[in-house]
Formats: structure tokens, C-alpha cells, sequence
């Protein structure tokens, strides 16, 4: 399969220095032009590179007046624009800002920000009730700042909305106070504190520095096809590091467009509205809209036709004929009209979805990082896409394959300006993940071909080891059912048999939209059925050998990760 650029004559992005740079030379770049579109109260607002700038500058002084420049500040909530300006005002005064995961108990809300040594909390408005119950777990807090107060909001000397917070900095920075805009930025020094999945006893704080996010923006910058005639919608949380580093930080040095998706629901509905001709996803996103695409078409009862269409169109590329945007308008008119490609990472995508959307019209390009690394590692160019591969390493980070003698896969190491300092408080893990030379231990497992793709082949910690030696890396299953249409979403994991031995077993849950009409023991057959024509595939020790069914969806982390440590 061929790949072809959409996206001609991209300028040349500029390299940061670091975020103060980021968000100075942007005001100058492009002034006035709107940097994001919110939606509040059913309004569409607007908010500008200038503005960011000088709200950067505003709230940083405002927090070094106040006593907590330098040090840590938590923030949790929704994605809004003054999410994105707090996180870089942290940041450049000296601190370290600590995204927190909204969906968080209460319990382990307070345990991460006490743990992060925070002194200032800055939430959205939905997060209030949660704040006000942890209030009492936080002693060490000094500031409460609402992005958007209750209506029973009231100030003193430790609550204090951020619009009052803006106009006290903008008040103090005009009368000369410059202890915020006078420091001068450490690249190495901790700028963030962002916690890996897992409860409070096994998540880690992954300490980045201004250097790491500013590699990872450069990076992001000058290996996707992107410039100031982009735009994008934003529907990742903000906390993610992959969505705040690729999907803000870098959008904004590039001079895109992002509108904030204000609902899950309205996903589809903000696509049509907005128009984008970009997005960055991961592959739950990408799934979802595949699925329901090839559902909608065999409702309609013109399968047959599209895939001889799809055939068809493959037959004009090859003699440089692109048709492919209209012969599947409707499809692309779907996500507004106007998408030309999407960004995806975070997991495994299936090459059939790859393959589908490109012969819609929309390139995928999938890539794959880790938030250690700040996150960015490797992502595929437009127009050198290889299917199965996460691309080839990005400008500044070197990536090598650690193997076992006689294995043709091994562990993926990293190193480079994005890799983190270390986790925080935690010595022994940092230890752990690092080698005596300074590789960074991914902990995923794969390969790479003579021209530096990576090929990811599962995670070290979820390998199926049997009873005969071999390794099964569960990931490497799933990419087959993933294409399942009847399958929603599947699971493979290793259960006991009678003797005591590893068996792989795959639990799916159904696509219930497509099976409504089919009694449970229809269904189970029919999963069955599948599952045995992906075995006629597979070498006889990777085959699946049990198969489970749930009705309920897996527990998902905010990121869209399968919460595998809690399937029983």
C-alpha cells in the first residue's frame, strides 16, 4: 500500500528553547489568531496565542506574590485554556505542576497531591464538590483556585477564583513586582509530576523537566506533517501527557487550531461543527468511529459495494489517481469534510483499520511513546507508513532492541533529551528502569527492521509464559479479534487448566448493536467460531484454547488503556 502526504508545503516549525520561549514567540508569530475554541454554557468562545501569553505571565505572578512560585501545584479538571496557561506558568516560574487524573477516588486524589508536596490547587468547575471534600486531607495547600467558581464561591485569603488571580497578577506585574518574569528558566530542573496508572501504592510520579517537554515538543513538531493551517479537535484529558505535550504544547509552537471537545457525546457532532483536518487519537478513539462506520454501511446494505469501490480506488493510486474523497464523501463528511489524517499512539492498531481509513481518503499515522519519555518516542512519516509499525525514533531520541541470545525480540530502550530524570522519591524504581549506561527500560517488548521502524509486540509484564517455555505476548492475539466485528473489544490472559497449566483464554465482550436479535449461546458459537478461524492462523502454541464472554465493557484508565489487573 502506498502512502501519499496530504498535507503540502508545511513551514519549517521552530525549535523552542524552552516553554517561555514556547508561548513568547507565539504571541509575536500569531498575535490575535485563536489558539483554542471552548464551548461554555452553550456559547463557542475563543482564546488567543496573545491571550495565553499574557495570562502565563499574569498567573505567574500572581502565584510568586502569593508565596508558591517554585513550588508544586496541583491541577485536575477538564480540558480548558486555562488548564494549558497554568501548566506552563508552573513551569516556567521554577515549579512543577502535577496533572491529576479527575476520575481519581477522593482518597487517592489527596494521596497523590500530598505525596507531589503541592501548595496550590487549580481546578475546573465540574471538579468543585471533589475539592471541597479533600480539603480537610490537604494541610499543606495554601491556595484553592477555581477556573470557574460555584455560585456560592467565597474568597479569602486561600480561595481565590482564577479570574481574580489574573487581574491581581496583571495589577502586580504592571507596578513592577518581576520576580516571576526575572527568574531564569533550568532546563534540568523538575517541571512536572505525572503519576503512571495503578493504585497509590504502586502508581509513580514520573518526573519530567523543562528539558524533556521541550525536546518531546520539538520532536512532535518537526516529525508530523503539521503547520499553522491545521486544525484540530481535542477530545484526550488534558492530564495525559501525550495529549498536553503533542496535543497542546506542540499545536500551539506550530501556530494549529484546536477547538475543545466539551462532551464525549458530542464527539461526532463537534467534528461536523468545527471541520478539523486533523486529530490526535488513541486507538479506542479510532476503533469506535471504524466500527461504527462499517456498521452504519452494513445496515445500509452496501458493503459489497464499497469494498469493490475501495478495491477500485487502491487500482487509481497506483497509477497516481486519487479519487478517494469522493467516492467516500459521506464517510468523510462524517468527521466534518475535511480530515485528512490523524495521529494515533498509546496501543496497538490494527493494519486492517490502517489500511481502511487510508482508502477513505484519512492517513493514519501511528506512533508510540511512554511518559517517561515526556512521551514521544517513534511515530510513522507521512508518506513513509509501514502497517504493524510504530514509525522510526524521532529527532533527538535513540532507540535499540536489548535481546535474550537465540530471541529475535527483546526489550526497547530509549535514550535521549525526553527521557525523565526519574520517579519521584523513588530511587530504588528509578534504579531499576535504567541500565549502567543511561538506557531507559521501556519495558516493552519488540523489534526493529533495517531502516529503524519499531514493531511493538507486547508489554513485558503481561507476557503468558507456558508450560513449555514459550513466551505469548497477549497483545500480539488481540490484534487478531480486534477486526471482529461481532467483538467489541477482547482480553487475552493466561487460566489454569485442570492441571494446573497456563491456557490462553480470550474473554470478548459482543458487539451487541450488530448481535441485539441473537440469544447468549448464538452469540458464544458465533464468538467461537471466529476465534477458531484466528487459531487456523496461529502457530499451534499461540492459540487460543478458551474462550469467555462478558456482557459489560473492560474498566478503562482515562487514556483508554484496559485496566488488565482488574479482570478476573
Amino acid at each position: 500500500m502506498r502512502m501519499v502526504n496530504n498535507l503540502k508545503g508545511a513551514r519549517k516549525p521552530k525549535v523552542i528553547k524552552d516553554l517561555r520561549d514556547l508561548v513568547k514567540s507565539g504571541a509575536e508569530l500569531f498575535g490575535d489568531k485563536p489558539l483554542y475554541f471552548y464551548i461554555e454554557k452553550g456559547e463557542t468562545l475563543d482564546y488567543s496565542f496573545k491571550r495565553l501569553y499574557d495570562e502565563t505571565l499574569y498567573i505567574g505572578t500572581a502565584l510568586a506574590k502569593k508565596g508558591v512560585m517554585g513550588k508544586g501545584v496541583a491541577i485536575i479538571g477538564h480540558t480548558h485554556p486555562r488548564y494549558t496557561a497554568t501548566y506552563i506558568s508552573v513551569v516556567n516560574g521554577g515549579g512543577h505542576i502535577v496533572p491529576v487524573d479527575p476520575d481519581l477516588s477522593n482518597e487517592q486524589t489527596a494521596y497523590f497531591m500530598n505525596f507531589a508536596e503541592v501548595e496550590a490547587v487549580v481546578y475546573t468547575e465540574k471538579l468543585t464538590e471533589k475539592i471541597e471534600a479533600i480539603k480537610p486531607l490537604l494541610p499543606n495547600v495554601k491556595l484553592f483556585i477555581p477556573i470557574h467558581p460555584s455560585t456560592d464561591f467565597a474568597s479569602d485569603e486561600m480561595n481565590i477564583t482564577m479570574d481574580d488571580l489574573i487581574e491581581f497578577g496583571k495589577t502586580e506585574l504592571e507596578n513592577g513586582y518581576s520576580e516571576y518574569t526575572d527568574y531564569e528558566i533550568v532546563p534540568e530542573k523538575m517541571a512536572a509530576v505525572i503519576f503512571t496508572s495503578g493504585s497509590t501504592g504502586t502508581a509513580k510520579g514520573v518526573m519530567l523537566s523543562t528539558a524533556n517537554l521541550t525536546a518531546a515538543i520539538n520532536a512532535s513538531c518537526q516529525s508530523t506533517p503539521y503547520d499553522d493551517r491545521n486544525t484540530f479537535v481535542s477530545v484526550l484529558p488534558p492530564h495525559h501527557t501525550y495529549e498536553m505535550t503533542c496535543g497542546h504544547l506542540a499545536l500551539m509552537n506550530i501556530g494549529a487550531q484546536v477547538l475543545i471537545n466539551d462532551s464525549l457525546k458530542h464527539v461526532m457532532k463537534n467534528f461536523k461543527a468545527f471541520k478539523p483536518n486533523a486529530l490526535m487519537l488513541v486507538p479506542l478513539f479510532a476503533e469506535t468511529m471504524h466500527k461504527k462506520i462499517w456498521a452504519e454501511i452494513k445496515k445500509k446494505g452496501i458493503e459489497g459495494k464499497l469494498k469493490f469501490a475501495m478495491g477500485f480506488d487502491n487500482v487509481l493510486l497506483t497509477c497516481g489517481i486519487d479519487v478517494r474523497r469522493k467516492l467516500f464523501k459521506e464517510i468523510i463528511d462524517s468527521f466534518g469534510g475535511n480530515l485528512k489524517s490523524i495521529v494515533c499512539g498509546g496501543a496497538p492498531l490494527s493494519p486492517e483499520l490502517v489500511k481502511d481509513f487510508y482508502a477513505f481518503g484519512i492517513t493514519i499515522l501511528e506512533g508510540y511513546g511512554i511518559t517517561e519519555c515526556a512521551p514521544l518516542v517513534a511515530v510513522n512519516r507521512a508518506g513513509k507508513v509501514r502497517l504493524k509499525s510504530v514509525g522510526q525514533p524521532v529527532q533527538g531520541c535513540t532507540v535499540k532492541i536489548e535481546k535474550t541470545p537465540g530471541e529475535e525480540t527483546g526489550e526497547i530502550l530509549v535514550k535521549g533529551d525526553n527521557v525523565m530524570i526519574g520517579y519521584y522519591k523513588n530511587p530504588e524504581a528509578t534504579a531499576e528502569v535504567f541500565t549502567e549506561d543511561g538506557w531507559f527500560r521501556t519495558g516493552d517488548i519488540g523489534w526493529m527492521d533495517k531502516d529503524g521502524y519499531i514493531y511493538i509486540t507486547g508489554r513485558k509484564k503481561n507476557v503468558i509464559i507456558l508450560s513449555n517455555g514459550k513466551n505469548v505476548f497477549p497483545e500480539e492475539i488481540e490484534e487478531y479479534i480486534e477486526p471482529i466485528d461481532i467483538i467489541l473489544e477482547s482480553v487475552v490472559l493466561a487460566r489454569e487448566n485442570a492441571s494446573g497449566e497456563p491456557t490462553i483464554t480470550a474473554i470478548c465482550v459482543p458487539n451487541m448493536e450488530i448481535l441485539q436479535d441473537k440469544t447468549d449461546d448464538e452469540i458464544y458459537e458465533m464468538i467461537k467460531s471466529e476465534i477458531n478461524t484466528i487459531n487456523q492462523r496461529l502457530p499451534s502454541y499461540k492459540q487460543i484454547h478458551q474462550v469467555e464472554m462478558r456482557k459489560e465493557p473492560f474498566e478503562r484508565t482515562t487514556s483508554k488503556k484496559i485496566q488488565r489487573f482488574k479482570i478476573k
